[in-house]
């Protein structure tokens, strides 16, 4: 299972040389920043839109941002776009203001061959840092980043890059086995259900959404042999029941600029514990989804989770 599924996940830190004014939610600022920059650094024919560009199969830009499904895919023909290969972790807290001489550091994790573009997404944080973020535009200093265990594998200072960071292996992870799990949602989930957004988290649906999110990366970006066993797995979570809930509806808008209108984007926030014996089955699932999130806008950082699992006597 996901023999082949990859991921890495890093830290940047960036050091303001002027007030950044943020909002309280900064993921679609920072993406909406980073996608900007990012075509301006890899394009070569910044005129025309990814579909209509004769380079958009050997893009950069387009694979990263765009992400159009390849012409032999056998799967989401009818769609302009794949899910992206990485995902934008904010800050968790709502400060709004950060001053020079403060640090603000948020998560990067990139998927499959993503992974081997990580010094355009470094190069292009740094470039964002010179045309400024945020309301005002203020201007910051890439510092460092570390890899998902601490270490320093870029330093803004030294221009140099390591190449020996942590590459995630999810079939090789230790997970629990337990018969009770808590889900804590850390930013707003949108998981849809009958084709409309939902608060009903029973597990089942949680384990629908999350199962095809691993199914499309696996397939676009790390393995195309890769399938989740369906008519197994989904008899099986219909029968993980929910132990207590506390979730909250989160409203948030952001502002797009492609499309220059404001979006609302509202998730459940909270917690929900579910209980049953075929829990242990989904665990690599549920820690796999920790990763890669669960629902819509996880490129921006929606859908994080945290999980705690009760030990077994």
């Amino acid at each position: 299972m996901l023999e082949n599924f990859s991921l890495a996940k890093f830290e940047l830190t960036l050091a303001p040389k002027e007030t950044l004014f943020l909002p309280a939610y900064k993921g679609s600022t920072f993406r909406g920043g980073f996608g900007y920059a990012f075509k301006r650094v890899v394009c070569a024919n910044r005129e025309a839109e990814c579909p209509d560009c004769l380079l958009k199969e050997k893009c950069v830009y387009a694979y990263v941002f765009e992400t159009p499904p390849p012409r032999d895919t056998e799967i989401m023909r009818k769609y302009p776009a794949a899910p992206h290969p990485f995902i934008i972790e904010p800050p968790l807290d709502t400060k709004r203001e950060f001053r020079e001489g403060e640090e603000l550091t948020f998560g990067l994790i990139l998927i499959g061959r993503a992974i081997d573009y990580l010094p355009y997404f470094i190069f292009t944080f740094e470039e964002l840092g010179r045309i400024g973020l945020g309301r005002g535009r203020g201007k910051y200093f890439l510092k460092e980043v570390r890899d998902g265990q601490g270490k320093i594998i870029y330093s803004g200072r030294e221009k140099t890059l390591r190449e020996d960071f942590w590459i995630i292996k999810p079939a090789a992870l230790e997970f629990p086995s337990s018969s009770s799990l808590t889900l804590s949602f850390l930013t707003p989930t949108r998981i849809k259900h009958q084709e409309r957004l939902t608060k009903d988290i029973r597990f089942h649906i949680l384990i629908r959404a999350l199962l095809r999110r691993a199914f499309l990366l696996s397939y676009f970006h790390c393995d195309k042999n890769w399938k989740p066993d369906f008519s197994t797995l989904i008899p099986a979570s219909e029968k993980v029941m929910i132990e207590k809930e506390d979730l909250t509806w989160y409203d948030w808008q952001r502002y797009s600029a492609r499309q220059d209108t404001r979006m609302k984007l509202g998730g459940f926030v909270g917690e929900v514990t579910y209980t049953g014996e075929h829990l242990k089955d989904f665990f690599p699932y549920i820690l796999l989804g920790k990763y890669i999130h669960v629902g819509k806008g996880a490129t921006f950082g929606l859908g994080k989770y945290e999980y705690t699992a009760a030990i077994e006597r």
